[in-house]
């Protein structure tokens, strides 16, 4: 495989990762399962304006790759979207923040 092939791979990757991360069904590198559809959405065009744009120009395996990504995001935003309705995000938008207070280190 080539190396731009193996880079674009990992692009998509990236951005599947990305997404799912998005849709709650995976932890992000906090380990919190965070959910922002808009984010989800975006990049879902994102995936698809790729696939357009680079038709004729990439294997048909990794055309296959792609359309498989593009199904499982699009189902799994579809359940997500159907489970919440959107007041539910706003409001986890909008936690409160930590009370915690911080310490100043002393000074030696």
């Amino acid at each position: 495989m080539e190396k731009n092939d193996q880079l674009f791979m990992q692009l998509l990757y990236m951005f599947h990762t990305s997404a799912m991360q998005g849709l709650g069904k995976i932890a992000d590198p906090t380990g919190q399962l965070n959910r922002n559809m808009e984010h989800v959405s975006q990049t879902i065009d994102l995936m698809v304006m790729l696939k357009e744009k680079t038709k004729g120009n990439i294997s048909e395996d990794i055309e296959k790759m792609l359309d498989g990504m593009l199904l499982d995001l699009r189902l799994n935003y579809v359940d997500e979207k159907s489970k919440t309705p959107e007041k539910v995000e706003e409001k986890q938008k909008k936690k409160p923040k930590s009370t915690k207070k911080k310490t100043k280190k002393k000074k030696k």
